[in-house]
């Protein structure tokens, strides 16, 4: 054998003895052949022992921890460890991951500051620098971002747009488009944008915001952004319109899509991945034993729910009282579809702009029939109200929610159908600290007694669209007061807000109520920042 290929051979030799035994836990994840995996794929049975064991009192602690090992060497060691007499599940769980990191745990609030100087200085705790590549669950992302806090420490789709109304106000166009841009990277690379930039959102989506966050971009930097973005939200839009060219009367619903008695297509929320939510796993499993459907059935209901972003409401209830009658997939709803001809819009605009004139037509004829289907199946005569569609019993929910304000939000009512919305918004919606979700009250977080910002401000934006100027300052001016109530008292923006008893706190869910909070701030620092009206 040649001198040179022995001395070749030797070099690799030593390299690779220096490398095995002391491979670091950086380097380790770069030989992660698991990492794309939800943690429950991944880990299988110790994933199982944890979460049902309550390791943690959260469930989704353990989804975010971050393994110091390779995967199939953490199994090795469990299918040992799980064995022997004095084994402990916490230990051997802290021995081999690293716990989620508590990003604002030692930040103090000053209260003698304003409510408007309080959220300036979040921004930079909510800020994450652009990740590195993790061995996690988390999916790296490009550009900063800012995540809502509390247990959320990753980014969030729908609430991104809100925090971003709040860096509108604030002149943080930077940050707008580093986060536009990280939504587009996540478009580019998974053919959508997950839930969050978690592993285990890979199933879903939530409510489709993006074109709104263009606008934005617009705003600030003119119609020139569109060409940037409309390779974006041309893969945006196939998302959720993938199936629609097979639906048939005979197989009317596929994945996202739904053809109507008419032939008329429009949109529901789905999970890709009937299965038990990773981060919430020993909450569904307790849940479907009580059920007497198919589990996939309620788990793949459950997890469309996530996707809607109300999770959970009376909205997807058949008896609107009880989780265990969820059945979100029967349901066109009525939010969804008003964002979904907002995206159709602007995507018509952006061919227009790139000079593509046929596809700009085809996108203006298509936003036209969306408008006419969701007026025929959503327009409630009766009530006088926007409602969510049953497509299988054929007729309306009957529950109502501030989701009928999107149409209003979008202008795709008439005058008229705003009066009517605005009359029974004003009496039946509207309470001391602004509006409520719903009508109903059943314990989950997006009914009775709750108010969130994003509906606090669809609502207002909504009903200043039809000149419905005092019950939008009533709404606006109820909101701001009970957020610098809650701050003053306690130092924190809060998630959600009881709106009927201003006294108590919100409630309800799966988890405390979480401070922070990203789209409290965007929302209340964008009220507090505009011109009268």
């Amino acid at each position: 054998m040649p001198i040179r290929t022995l001395l070749f051979l030797f070099v690799l030799f030593v390299f690779s003895c220096k490398q095995d035994p002391a491979i670091t836990a950086s380097n380790k994840a770069i030989a992660e052949t698991k990492a794309d995996l939800s943690p429950d794929e991944r880990y299988g049975e110790l994933f199982e022992a944890v979460q049902l064991g309550e390791v943690f009192p959260d469930s989704k602690t353990f989804v975010d921890c971050t393994p110091k090992f390779v995967t199939d060497e953490i199994l090795k060691k469990y299918k040992v460890a799980k064995s022997t007499p004095d084994f402990d599940l916490k230990s051997f769980v802290t021995d081999n991951f690293e716990l989620p990191h508590q990003y604002a745990t030692n930040f103090v609030a000053d209260t003698s500051k304003s409510a408007e100087e309080h959220i300036n200085s979040l921004w930079e705790v909510l800020t994450r620098k652009p990740d590195q590549s993790s061995n996690g669950t988390l999916l790296s992302l490009p550009n900063p971002y800012i995540v809502p806090g509390g247990r959320f420490g990753e980014i969030y789709y729908w609430d991104s747009y809100f925090t971003i109304l709040g860096l509108q106000a604030a002149g943080k166009t930077e940050m707008i488009e580093n986060m536009a841009d990280n939504f587009s990277f996540l478009i580019e690379n998974y053919g959508f944008i997950p839930n969050g930039n978690r592993t285990y959102f890979l199933g879903r989506s939530q409510p489709p915001f993006y074109s709104l966050i263009v606008k934005v971009l617009e705003e600030e930097k003119g119609a020139d952004v569109l060409k940037k973005y409309l390779p974006f939200l041309e893969k945006e839009y196939a998302f959720w319109m993938k199936g629609a060219e097979a639906l048939s009367s005979e197989q009317n619903a596929i994945s996202r899509v739904v053809r109507l008695e008419d032939g008329s297509i429009l949109n529901r929320y789905w999970d890709d991945k009937p299965e038990a939510r990773p981060e919430s796993y020993k909450e569904d499993v307790l849940l479907v034993k009580n059920i007497e459907r198919p589990e996939a059935d309620v788990y793949r209901d459950i997890r469309a729910a996530c996707e809607s972003g109300w999770d959970f409401s009376s909205r997807w209830f058949h008896d609107g009282h009880y989780l265990a009658t969820v059945h979100t997939t029967d349901i066109i709803p009525v939010d969804l579809n008003a964002l979904l001809y907002h995206l159709e819009v602007m995507l018509g605009k952006a061919y227009g702009q790139a000079g593509k004139e046929k596809e700009s037509d085809q996108l203006k004829e298509r936003s036209s029939l969306r408008k006419a289907a969701l007026q025929k199946y959503c327009w409630d005569k009766k009530q006088g109200y926007f409602q969510d569609y049953d497509f299988i019993k054929r007729d309306f929910t009957g529950i109502l929610s501030l989701a009928g304000v999107y149409p209003l939000y979008m202008e795709m009512a008439t005058d008229a159908q705003a009066n009517s919305c605005a009359k029974i918004i004003g009496e039946q919606f509207l309470k001391p600290g602004g509006v409520v979700s719903t009508l109903n009250e059943t314990g989950q977080q997006w009914d009775a007694p709750n108010g969130w910002a994003p509906l606090q401000w669809m609502t207002i934006k909504g009903m200043r669209n039809y000149e419905q100027d005092a019950l939008a300052n009533s709404i606006k001016d109820r909101w701001v007061a009970l957020n610098r109530k809650v701050y003053k008292n306690t130092g924190k923006m809060v998630e959600k807000y009881n709106v009927q008893d201003t006294t108590l706190l919100a409630g309800g869910g799966e988890y405390p109520v979480q401070d922070g909070f990203g789209w409290t701030n965007g929302i209340l620092l964008k009220l507090l920042l505009e011109k009268k009206e």
